[in-house]
């Protein structure tokens, strides 16, 4: 218990360098939090205080229970589009009780250890999912950058000059903070007409207050939201795992899985009971986050707390915040989240990774459902990974001295491979005897089994002896438990290894 007490700890504070860091990177996030919470909020069709509520009660609370320190979480647009329905049909209140329940459904999903599903999405995959994030992002800023005045170009070009120029002076200030600031200075004070964040939609004023959802507590209610509950459970999870695992490489560090998908759970019901939506983890915040200097859960906490602090405080100043300086902002985001690497390696990496890495980036750039993009690119690696599993399978047939015939078997035997393995057993062998030796092969599961059962009894009903030698402990336990013929000969030709 101490072990751990003092490992949280540490994901709070290591020293003050760091913590002054963490704060300049919260800060940085939190103006960046304000438009994109807005315009979630619009998607969904609800009151923009619903996504920036959201925002602030996901990002204080991931903080105190997640588990990857610096990733920032916050209303997200994978999970607005879901709830449309649900808001159109029946109203802002069951979006709130559907949100709890995905909460709920989040905390047994990391009890259940459901995280573990991220063993199975391929490095092709996370980095096609990183690409088409990334163009995403880019591809969400064009509004902001079309039909607009030449004074909106200048101040995304000088706002990129910043963002990458002044680092080359000093690290001391995050750059893109002094971008949005110094953008803002030059808006206001030369009076601009460029679009602001006040454009977006009104911002909230006052605290968010506690109270439980209006709705029936009735099975009709859970009807009614629990399928877009599970929808929007699975997709957060998703999106949070897959980036806690960019944030894992970008940081060399590593993080409690388990521990995220509850701390998901945890704050998006806590983001309900004060009136937000669900939400997840940001890829693109969480990059800005960890480029301006924030590593731990204090970088996290403060988004949340000084975007609080802004919409209750700064309110009127913070409208008007140029977007050109986000925009600026969001365009670095999407350069350093693009795996550059990944061209080069279309050639150097094999076809069939490649072809994985461009599925995932065309789905996710065609739907702009990120979770649709992995499952098609988890689904094709499966196809591929099978497809390369079932070659590397053989069975070689010898005479012996004693006339019998011997069927040597090497390989993977499974369910894509069973079809090669029934026809390499001739029909028309003449020998009396047949020995089929596995011993340098292995039966994963009962369609292996079922194809040796369907050889065995095709052979000896045309008169053969057949005898099988040589299986493995697993595989022999296999056997035992699902063959169906001559079962006493089977565990007798059992060779221990």
């Amino acid at each position: 218990m101490s072990s751990k007490l003092t490992l949280y700890s540490r994901q709070w504070f290591t020293d003050g360098a760091a913590a002054r860091r963490d704060v300049m990177a919260g800060i940085v996030v939190a103006l960046a939090l304000i438009p994109e919470a807005i315009g979630f909020s619009v998607i969904a069709g609800v009151d923009p205080r619903v996504g920036l509520y959201a925002s602030v009660a996901i990002a204080m609370t991931i903080a105190l229970i997640g588990g990857r320190p610096g990733m920032i979480s916050a209303a997200t647009a994978a999970v607005a589009v879901l709830v449309v329905p649900l808001v159109r049909d029946h109203g802002v209140e069951y979006l709130f009780a559907a949100t709890i329940v995905m909460g709920v459904i989040q905390i047994v999903a990391g009890l259940l250890r459901l995280d573990l599903v991220m063993q199975f999405v391929s490095r092709s995959v996370i980095t096609g999912f990183v690409n088409a994030l990334a163009i995403l992002i880019f591809m969400a800023q064009l509004p902001q950058l079309t039909n607009v005045g030449w004074d909106s170009y200048a101040m995304v070009a000088g706002g990129l000059a910043i963002i990458y120029g002044f680092p080359r002076i000093t690290k001391a200030v995050p750059s893109p903070l002094l971008a949005i600031l110094v953008l803002s200075a030059i808006s206001i004070g030369m009076g601009l007409s460029v679009h602001t964040v006040g454009d977006m939609g009104k911002l909230p004023e006052g605290l968010p207050s506690l109270t439980w959802p209006h709705v029936p507590m009735t099975f009709d209610t859970l009807r009614i939201i629990l399928p877009y509950s599970l929808t929007m459970a699975a997709v957060g999870l998703l999106e949070s795992l897959l980036t806690a695992q960019i944030v894992d490489d970008m940081t060399d560090s590593d993080s409690d899985k388990r521990q995220e998908c509850a701390g998901q759970g945890g704050a998006n019901i806590v983001a309900a009971l004060f009136g937000g939506m669900g939400g997840c983890a940001m890829i693109g915040q969480s990059v800005i986050n960890v480029t301006s200097g924030g590593r731990s859960r204090l970088s996290t906490f403060v988004a949340g707390a000084f975007l609080l602090f802004l919409l209750t405080m700064l309110g009127p100043l913070v409208g008007r915040v140029p977007m050109p300086a986000l925009v600026a902002v969001m365009i670095m985001v999407s350069i350093g989240t693009f795996s550059w690497n990944s061209i080069p390696n279309l050639r150097r990496h094999p076809p069939t990774s490649s072809v994985v890495m461009l599925t995932t980036v065309i789905v996710v750039v065609a739907t702009r459902d990120l979770s649709l993009g992995v499952l098609a690119g988890v689904l094709l690696s499966g196809v591929f990974f099978a497809g390369k599993v079932q070659r590397m399978f053989s069975v070689d047939r010898e005479t012996a001295a004693d006339g019998q015939s011997v069927y040597r078997v090497k390989g993977e035997i499974f369910f894509a491979s069973v079809d090669r393995f029934t026809r390499a057993f001739q029909d028309d062998d003449k020998a009396e005897r047949i020995l089929i030796d596995v011993s340098a092969a292995h039966f994963w599961d009962i369609s292996g089994v079922g194809a040796l059962d369907k050889i065995v009894a095709r052979l000896r009903r045309d008169g053969h002896v057949v005898e099988v030698v040589g299986y493995n402990r697993a595989s022999a336990d296999l056997i035992d438990r699902f063959a169906l013929h001559d079962k006493t000969g089977v565990e007798l030709g059992v060779v221990p290894h």
